[in-house]
């Protein structure tokens, strides 16, 4: 087939400002869908590994949008983060439903940031966009990627990103015969040594990146889920979202449990029959890196040939989609389920009917163990009866040596992912509960949360959990983490301090997995205080973290309280089939 390309189309916004937007289209007068993907990476820059083939969107009859969002590349303006992609996503589909050559029906798709803006735009409920397809994304900006669910600064995530997105500015404004080649140099030096500069205090003081990306000061100056997150929160608007989703995702992904709870939001709450019962989803053993994480092949842990995204078979998933709702083929969908799942251990796809799944089976799991449990050498265990005696395990938490993020759910551009926690286990203020070597097979697909009661000498400070797999063989591979500052305990909008050595029970948020621990495995929780750089330091003062100076630091005494008095416990959700 024969098509048009048109390059660097300028359409214009309500306030004149000018997008620059590329049009792939088939020849020919007939009209067809557009599918529309909004980048500020560049809109020719569209090779991630769980992104569909182009070629087959237009060979399938679809007109190929692709924008460089306001501020960057070849768009006019200056670029702020979120500000403008609910307006500028709500002009550009409109003028696209107004075209010749469109027959008024709109797809948006896109991973990351690409999917961050499929959801404001479908916020605005403009009835052109029909169907959306965010890939590692969520439609909460505060709980992923910025911040967490238990309120901690996602601190890579933040830094990594903020330092590129100002590299590039920097470039731009150089191409536009403006700028400092300096800049572009030394912000090239900082990514280069990204992990040194997370030790940086206070971590609000980077003046060269705030030169270009004003944002961020501002962003840190709204460390709780405030007005500024709600106002730009997709998921709080969820009743004027009247678009399906296929909602595509990784274990390993940094957005991952804020995206699996924007599917279970939106097939409860979003505003139409058809968005709510057009949610769909998929989620491999993939991570957020875009070269080595979407082919589920990693040094600690290789998943097989079938885990990859091309074996997935995501491009004719985008178009099995996208045909059901912009075509309206009733029958594009059939023979597929709602819900598709890479379940690890047994390393096999699994179609299923719905997310949580419907014959989950919710098990406590108590932390026991006579005497302490430091270490992956200590006493600490865990267990489906409950503890018949009271124990407080007790560990310096000191921010100025935090436990390191080994792999796990960052935005890497190298290693992350399920890489060995040997290393993290042997150290002193890591808290080890394993069970026993399992016997047969033991499922856990789900969301799973922990149940602790702790106390602590400071008036804040941070609570980490992590649910890993011990092999044989003697590595630990991480399945899922989280984390809870003390200050959100109650709420994510209104912080309060602790009373120092007073009991507290919590909830921590450890993530979702789906894993099949296989006899000769034993499951393992790990419990910390900080996971860093992954997430920011408590510096335990109950002041403004990103603020503070690492002199400013406190050492905190931090303790877990466990038994009949206290049952700290783990909610695994474990599938008997």
């Amino acid at each position: 087939m024969k098509s048009i390309f048109e390059d660097n189309v300028k359409i214009l916004m309500r306030d004149g400002v000018g997008l620059a937007t590329n049009v792939w289209r088939p020849e020919g007068g007939e009209r067809v869908p557009a599918l529309l993907l909004r980048s500020p990476y560049g809109k020719e820059e569209v090779a991630h590994g769980l992104a569909p083939n182009v070629f087959a969107l237009v060979r399938a009859g679809y007109a190929v949008v692709m924008q460089d969002v306001r501020g960057t590349f070849n768009s006019d303006a200056e670029f702020v983060p979120h500000v403008h992609d609910v307006d500028d996503g709500e002009d550009t589909i409109r003028w696209l439903a107004e075209q010749p050559w469109c027959d008024g029906s709109v797809g948006m798709w896109g991973g990351s940031y690409l999917g961050l803006v499929q959801w404001q735009a479908a916020a605005t409920g403009t009835p052109a966009l029909k169907a959306i397809v965010p890939v590692v994304t969520s439609a909460d900006l505060y709980r992923a990627p910025w911040y967490s669910p238990g309120g901690a600064l996602s601190l890579h995530s933040l830094i990594t990103w903020s330092v590129a997105m100002a590299m590039n500015a920097a470039v731009r404004k150089l191409s536009q015969g403006e700028g400092e080649p300096a800049d572009v140099q030394q912000l090239a030096a900082m990514l280069q040594n990204i992990d040194r500069i997370m030790w940086e205090t206070p971590v609000a003081d980077k003046p060269l990146v705030t030169k270009y990306i004003p944002w961020l000061n501002e962003m840190l100056a709204h460390p709780s889920r405030d007005e500024f997150w709600t106002s730009q929160s997709a998921v709080d608007k969820a009743q004027q979202i009247k678009t399906p989703a296929l909602s595509i995702s990784g274990w390993y992904d940094l957005f991952v449990t804020q995206q699996l709870a924007d599917y279970v939001t939106m097939q409860e709450r979003a505003g139409s029959e058809g968005a709510r019962n057009g949610q769909r989803l998929i989620v491999g053993p993939w991570s957020h890196s875009q070269t080595v994480g979407c082919n589920g092949v990693f040094p600690d842990r290789d998943f097989g040939a079938a885990a990859s995204a091309m074996a997935a078979q995501l491009t004719p998933a985008h178009l099995a989609f996208f045909d059901r709702w912009l075509k309206g083929r009733e029958d594009a969908l059939d023979g597929s389920s709602p819900v598709r799942l890479f379940v690890m251990g047994v390393d096999q796809w699994r179609d299923e009917q719905s997310w949580p799944l419907h014959d989950t089976k919710f098990v406590d799991y108590h932390l026991d163990g006579v005497g302490a449990a430091n270490t992956a050498n200590g006493n600490g265990l865990l267990t489906v009866d409950p503890a018949t005696r009271d124990e407080a395990d007790h560990y310096l938490y000191d921010p100025r040596r935090p436990v390191p993020s080994v792999g796990g759910n960052t935005l890497a551009f190298g290693f992350n992912g399920p890489v060995d926690q040997s290393a993290v286990e042997a150290r002193d203020d890591v808290l080890c509960f394993s069970s026993a070597v399992l016997d047969r097979p033991l499922e856990v697909t789900g969301p799973i949360s922990l149940k602790l009661f702790v106390s602590s000498s400071a008036v804040d400070t941070d609570f980490t959990a992590k649910l890993v797999d011990v092999f044989p063989d003697g590595r630990v591979i991480p399945l899922c983490e989280g984390i809870l500052r003390m200050r959100y305990r109650k709420s994510l909008a209104e912080p309060v301090t602790m009373s120092p050595g007073e009991v507290f029970e919590i909830t921590i948020d450890v993530g979702v997995t789906s894993n099949v621990f296989l006899p000769g495995h034993r499951l393992r929780l790990e419990v910390s205080s900080s996971n860093f750089p992954r997430y920011d330091r408590n510096s335990n003062t109950g002041g403004n973290i990103s603020a503070e100076r690492e002199a400013d630091m406190v050492v905190a005494v931090n303790r877990i309280h466990r038994g009949p008095t206290c049952p700290s416990r783990l909610i695994l959700p474990i599938i008997e089939r």
